[in-house]
């Protein structure tokens, strides 16, 4: 629960308000971008929703905060609110929200699949979402971008007896998962669904294609709100940033309209436009 004695300072008077606990990570701006603003090192309230779609977004926001760090002091009904998650992108792609602390706040997605559903990397591990998933079926299949994004990878498994895809050079962070990736791919792992290898931000970083128009990038590639454009980030590669440009260079040949982050905003362009800030991105992180 975020606690009011702690607001940080920025935000403006009104019912919601931000903590000091608030770790950054962006989903709240990602979620309601007319609510919240960004600070030097946390979010806060930079204008106070004004109409019940925007108080529902703010809502939204802090049921999806991983550290708990957005408050309400209205009597709105939160409830309520928690069954909005899965949120719909766009059929058959879902946000999963209630993004978990163990992977930093990073977003995970849920994909309704005739012959199974998917989860992207994993949220919390909570029963409004667990209910709500298993209302759409259940989850058969688990794909894990990287290490850093596994959070409650083991007990979505658990409970829905559903495969943990992984590649082999992070399986230290699963070392339970059912399918294990092995050298650079790509791999077919179900009619539309396919995992390419993009090393770099780890070494076993993965990418998951899916049916021409979604691609779920983990920690690989997000949309620079600011600049309007494709972007990777070097401060956070882990492994090799020149591994990462020539894996960003090998994307140039999918087709895809979607970008879906792992950490950092989503974005859908025309796949031509997408084709070129892709090629653009790649030539600016080979160039240096």
């Amino acid at each position: 629960m975020a606690n009011v004695k702690k607001r940080v300072r920025e935000n403006v008077p009104g019912d919601f308000f931000v903590d000091s606990t608030c770790i950054d990570c962006d989903a709240c701006r990602q979620i309601a971008p007319a609510v919240f603003g960004e600070a030097v090192e946390t979010s806060y309230i930079k204008a106070q929703p004004t109409s019940s779609a925007g108080r529902r977004q703010a809502l939204r926001a802090l049921l999806a905060c991983p550290t708990g760090s957005i408050g309400c002091l209205g009597d709105d009904d939160v409830k309520a609110v928690m069954q909005d998650f899965p949120l719909l992108i766009e059929e058959p792609v879902y946000y999963c929200g209630y993004n978990s602390p163990k992977s930093f706040g990073g977003n995970s997605y849920f994909i309704r699949y005739p012959a199974g559903n998917w989860l992207v990397d994993s949220p919390k591990f909570v029963t409004p979402l667990l209910r709500r998933l298993e209302a759409f079926g259940g989850v058969a299949h688990i794909f894990l971008t990287h290490r850093d994004d596994v959070a409650d990878a083991e007990r979505y498994a658990e409970h829905f007896a559903a495969r943990r895809i992984i590649h082999r050079d992070e399986l230290w962070s699963q070392p339970g998962a059912e399918v294990v990736l092995d050298g650079a791919g790509p791999w077919e792992l179900a009619p539309g669904f396919v995992a390419i290898a993009t090393p770099g931000h780890t070494r076993g970083h993965c990418v998951l294609h899916y049916q021409d128009r979604f691609l779920f990038t983990g920690d690989h590639l997000d949309w620079d709100r600011d600049e309007q454009r494709l972007a990777a980030s070097e401060d956070y590669c882990w492994y090799s940033w020149p591994g990462q440009a020539e894996s960003m260079a090998r994307l140039a040949s999918h087709r895809f309209e979607w970008v879906l982050p792992g950490h950092g905003q989503r974005v859908k362009l025309p796949a031509q436009e997408m084709h070129e800030q892709i090629e653009r991105l790649a030539r600016s992180m080979q160039e240096g």
